[in-house]
């Protein structure tokens, strides 16, 4: 794959898919499938496997089923739970990598410095930390949950102890005999808790807004089952299309009559009252805005971990810290010796979005400065021939999202072959007016969901308060709207002429 070598030469593919998780490595063995061997996977850390790696935490696993949450072209009948733990979603991913063939592709260590479109070659020029290399296409799949977000508090510098977010977990760092501050209550928090309660001197929980917690309906999967998936692959198959047809018919609820979702509520408050007896926590522990708004989050042992006297609840977030002294936004001093934030990722403000600069020397941060809008989740105006795996509002909020992804990889598969069907050195460029059409498709149909509706201020919105994160319909939607590639909403271009005097590439209409 070593291209020619020259003073303005680098190493050349066909594609460079940036990251390693679920988006990257589908992108891999999408890209095989379809013929494309000329590809590198450049990611940034020393193994594969992206959250599912960096997010080694304790309690850490999946809270959608695990039948649901793999390739369905790599199904995995030895699954040891039915919501499976990091390391067994972790092992899952090298297994992919290995049976696919992917190892000889993947650059380890090879984290993006920054990519730029050469408008006149017609190809990105990628800058990694282990050299640089050019691209006819890239696909970006770092995904929302990648870079973690620590709050700017006032006076983190004085603080004496030991911090860490929960996706960079110190296993070095001993916790037992400890007192330790939880800095949040989502879906890692909640892992987290119950895990560190059994062991610390004290545990004090920061909690902005309380969580809406259901029961976590976990097993193991016996042996007795993985023989019959191993035997008769069909079975897999079949547990699989049952999830997915319960989740695909909950939608409605979520974007359509967030009313009747009432009686999930009613089985939170349940799972609640069994651990909690005491009215004052039960108080600030139950949310006041509907369920579903935020992330609704699965737990048999949040609740009782509460319950144990070595546990604080702070209904109030972190707002200063006075060297070892934390203090809460309604005034609440509490003195620890280590602090694990639990608040999550730069999900609105994904960072690889300054790394990326299109054809008007503009980056895609900058381009998305008023807020996240791509064409079907995918490509972004002025930005030819790169495209993103979870890209703005494909996430969702009772589903797998490994369904998403697999939806668009089938995008990317077209993508591709409709360059090579075009012929020669040729761009599609998003056009700015299809983006914005699809983009107010979305936020229309966003109007009604639980995720605007419900009275919550959560992560699925950015700073103006809109929803650019989670996709307001089913999973069967947006497979049919990304399954091919609407030429009309494109622009093919191509380089200039030999003989013409300007070097701004020529662009052709295609479709009506």
């Amino acid at each position: 794959m070593a291209g020619r070598q020259g003073e303005h030469e680098h190493e050349h593919v066909r594609v460079a898919v940036i990251g390693s998780g679920f988006g990257g490595l589908g992108a891999a063995v999408r890209l095989r499938r379809e013929g494309v061997t000329d590809f590198v996977v450049l990611e940034r850390a020393g193994r594969v496997g992206g959250t599912w790696r960096d997010n080694s935490y304790p309690g850490c696993a999946c809270d959608v089923p695990s039948h649901l949450y793999s390739f369905s072209f790599a199904p995995n009948p030895e699954w040891p739970r039915t919501f499976s733990g990091q390391e067994h979603i972790r092992a899952y991913l090298e297994h992919v990598a290995d049976t696919f063939g992917l190892r000889p592709h993947i650059r380890l260590d090879s984290e993006v410095k920054h990519m730029r479109w050469d408008a006149e070659r017609l190809r990105w020029e990628v800058e990694t930390s282990s050299g640089t290399l050019t691209a006819d296409v890239v696909v970006s799949a770092t995904g929302p949950l990648s870079d973690p977000k620590i709050p700017d508090i006032a006076g983190i510098d004085t603080f004496e102890g030991k911090i860490f977010h929960s996706a960079q977990w110190d296993h070095d760092y001993d916790l037992r005999g400890k007192r330790v501050a939880m800095i949040g209550t989502g879906a890692s928090a909640i892992q987290i808790v119950p895990e560190i309660q059994k062991e610390v001197r004290r545990l004090t929980l920061f909690q902005r807004t309380p969580p809406w917690v259901l029961p976590r309906a976990d097993r193991a999967i016996s042996g007795a089952e993985r023989w019959l998936h191993r035997q008769l692959p069909f079975t897999s198959k079949a547990r699989r299309g049952l999830l997915w047809g319960i989740r695909e018919l909950q939608v409605q609820a979520f974007t359509k009559r967030p009313d009747e979702l009432g009686l999930i509520e009613s089985l939170a408050k349940r799972n609640m009252y069994r651990a909690i007896k005491d009215p004052v926590l039960r108080e600030k522990l139950t949310p006041t805005y509907r369920i579903g708004c935020k992330r609704i989050l699965l737990s048999n042992t949040y609740y009782p971990a509460l319950a144990q006297p070595n546990v604080d609840l702070v209904a109030s977030g972190l707002a200063e810290i006075r060297g070892n002294t934390l203090v809460a936004a309604d005034g609440t001093e509490t003195e620890v010796d280590a602090i694990v934030f639990g608040t999550g990722f730069h999900v609105t403000d994904m960072p690889i979005a300054d790394r990326v600069t299109g054809v008007d020397g503009q980056t895609l941060g900058e381009s998305w400065k008023d807020g996240m809008k791509s064409l079907r989740g995918a490509t972004a105006a002025g930005f030819p021939n790169w495209m993103t795996i979870i890209g703005p509002n494909t996430g969702l909020g009772n589903s797998s999202m490994i369904l998403m992804i697999e939806s668009q990889l089938n995008y990317m598969a077209d993508y591709v072959r409709q360059l090579d069907t075009l012929g020669g050195r040729v761009a599609l460029a998003a056009r700015p007016s299809a983006v914005n059409a699809w983009n107010r498709r979305v936020q229309d149909r966003m109007k009604r969901t639980v995720w605007n509706t419900g009275g919550c201020n959560s992560w699925y919105l950015d700073e103006n308060g809109v929803n650019t994160t989670v996709w307001p319909g089913t999973t069967t939607e947006f497979r049919s709207a990304t399954r091919r590639v609407d030429l009309a909403e494109y622009e093919v271009v191509r380089p200039p002429k030999p003989a013409e005097t300007t070097s701004k590439p020529r662009t052709e209409k295609v479709g009506a």
